[in-house]
């Protein structure tokens, strides 16, 4: 059989069952049924050639062909909405036990926070670790063996039987957890044709934004009513069926061996993330503007800047931070911090202000949560559809300015106030939310080359996580702040007539409610002054809860703009021809 070779023709289409899979300056054509293909046009003057009647040698070992993207994508895309679900639900599920584990445990306020710090702490060091993983492994068996450790290490965690032990096993969760969703979101932008990615990100997006949102009501209903080892437990058999689905339904991404891992720059960027984040979880407790912290901020900014250093000048970098030549990118990863800090801010400080100064339990205030859980569940796979439609820029600004309004109309907070009412200002806020998030990263994610996906998903990962750690300590950081202020300013007005200090009218109060059993006039007076005292108290913590929504109101404001230069308009239909990757 005889071959014919075009010179400088068109790529061939590989009949590997995807179409779209093209290698770039070579074309085969072979003859079928028969007949040969017709030869292509040449110009008039130029040489008639012959080729050669043998198959040109291999210049080098072929590389594995990878799959690409494909019709029945839906199916696969459940399977990582599956193990991004877990492991982010995870994250905000846990908070609601932490007072419920430290009764058990007989665990301190400092050493109980650590449960929730360390696991951060070790997603922030290997999520950058985690692209390399996936190519080093494979896509699809790295993420096999990320969801088998996180059942495994969750199970490990609900056996726990000690502080230290809940500890240990939390930091060994973190790292498939840190995993998973790096690997998840490089898949999908393999998996999904570019023309559809925008539906795909809305209905993977329920993994990010939907479960932080019920993880409230579900931890609540469990801590509340059940036991809380099962908030662990329960990701066993969701795990399993997680593993089970990744071997029977994800396509087989082979690894590329020939990667070398970039020490330097992981070690580098470890030792900034773990610095950073330990000093924000740690501010609140040693001081701002204790040598602790400071130290570690410093090292921290000083170990980031190395990292960028080593990465511009390794050949085979662990993260590629050329990425952020992009602005589009650069600009959803700014939109994706403002979002994360506002959602993650607002879920922690709400349940507390229902719990604390409404009397709600555990259960009843994830019941007052729920709607915006649905409301989200509801708007984020329709915002992937107009974002196909529309693109970015619109959606995006849109439900920022949702955001901001809403928030803005929230920071109105009293001891009373309804519901009903803050049950409708939250629901708008998560449609806000709902409707900005997807369009923002995937916008972002879209405008770089399919060769940075894998690097634009763990970069996208790093600024999830950091920020909403970043944004909690800050928050928390100033609510002190204006806490203290507050009760300085109110106690001293209020004591200003008799002489009494701010300090010794909290002495006392103290005092007289660990004497309750004084009687007499005096006893009376002093627990009206405690009375008083708790009172004061609430409204300054409501005060300042007010003032910190007016903030995040603002910051969110200002990212409207930004939203305004993603890009617009329907996204291109077609699928840029796949190189098949080594």
């Amino acid at each position: 059989m005889s071959t014919e070779t075009g010179v400088g023709a068109a790529p061939t289409t590989l009949d590997d069952g995807h179409p779209g899979s093209t290698l770039p300056g070579t074309r085969e054509t072979t003859r079928r049924n028969g007949h040969p293909p017709a030869a292509p046009a040449r110009p008039a003057d130029a040489p008639r050639t012959t080729a050669p009647a043998k198959p040109a040698e291999p210049t080098g070992p072929a590389a594995p062909e990878q799959p690409g993207p494909r019709a029945n994508w839906l199916v696969p895309l459940l399977v990582l909405v599956v193990g991004m679900f877990m492991s982010v639900l995870d994250i905000s599920i846990v908070n609601v036990a932490i007072s419920t584990m430290q009764n058990d445990f007989g665990a301190t306020t400092d050493q109980i926070q650590w449960v929730s710090t360390s696991y951060s702490l070790a997603e922030g060091v290997i999520v950058p670790a985690s692209a390399w993983l996936g190519a080093r492994l494979g896509l699809s068996r790295t993420y096999t063996f990320a969801m088998i450790g996180f059942a495994l290490f969750s199970a490990l965690c609900g056996l726990a039987w000690n502080v230290n032990s809940m500890i240990a096993f939390r930091i060994l969760q973190a790292i498939p957890g840190g995993i998973i969703p790096v690997v998840a979101l490089s898949m999908l932008y393999k998996i999904v044709p570019k023309k559809s990615i925008g539906g795909a990100m809305g209905i993977y997006g329920l993994g990010i934004v939907f479960a932080p949102a019920i993880g409230p009501t579900f931890g609540g209903y469990l801590v509340e009513y059940v036991d809380w080892r099962l908030i662990f437990f329960i990701n066993v058999p969701v795990g399993v069926l997680g593993v089970i689905g990744a071997v029977f339904l994800l396509p087989r991404f082979r690894p590329e061996p020939g990667r070398r891992f970039d020490l330097p720059g992981f070690l580098a960027i470890a030792v900034g993330a773990f610095s950073l984040l330990l000093a924000l979880s740690e501010a609140p407790t040693w001081g701002w503007t204790s040598y602790p912290t400071l130290i570690l901020l410093v090292v921290g900014v000083l170990s980031l800047a190395l990292f960028v250093i080593v990465e511009l000048e390794v050949d085979e970098p662990l993260l590629d931070v050329r990425v952020f030549k992009t602005w589009a990118f650069s600009n959803s990863l700014i939109l994706i911090a403002i979002v994360s800090v506002g959602l993650f801010g607002v879920l922690f400080y709400i349940p507390l202000y229902l719990q604390q100064f409404q009397d709600m339990g555990a259960f009843d205030t994830g019941l007052l949560l729920l709607p915006q859980a649905l409301v989200m569940a509801v708007i984020m796979p329709l915002a992937g559809q107009i974002y196909d439609r529309f693109g970015a820029k619109w959606p995006a600004a849109i439900g920022l300015a949702i955001v901001a309004s809403t928030t803005w109309d929230m920071a109105t907070l009293t001891p009373d106030t309804p519901h009903g009412h803050l049950e409708l200002i939250l629901a708008v806020r998560a449609a806000g939310i709902g409707l900005a998030m997807m369009p923002i990263m995937t916008g972002g994610l879209s405008s770089l080359p399919a060769r940075f996906t894998s690097n634009g998903s763990a970069f996208n990962t790093v600024v999830q996580r950091t920020s909403s750690a970043i944004g909690l300590a800050a928050m928390t950081a100033l609510m002190t702040l204006q806490q203290a202020q507050g009760l300085a300013d109110r106690t001293g007005m209020a004591n200003s007539s008799t002489g009494t200090s701010a300090s010794s009218a909290a002495s006392s109060a103290a005092s007289a409610a660990s004497a309750g059993s004084s009687a007499g006039s005096g006893s009376g007076a002093m627990m009206q002054q405690y009375q008083a005292f708790e009172q004061l108290q609430s409204q300054v913590f409501i005060t300042s809860l007010n003032d910190l929504l007016i903030v995040t109101a603002i910051l969110t404001a200002i990212g409207v703009p930004l939203a305004l230069t993603l890009p617009g308009g329907k996204p291109a239909a077609s699928d840029e021809p796949r190189v098949i990757e080594g």
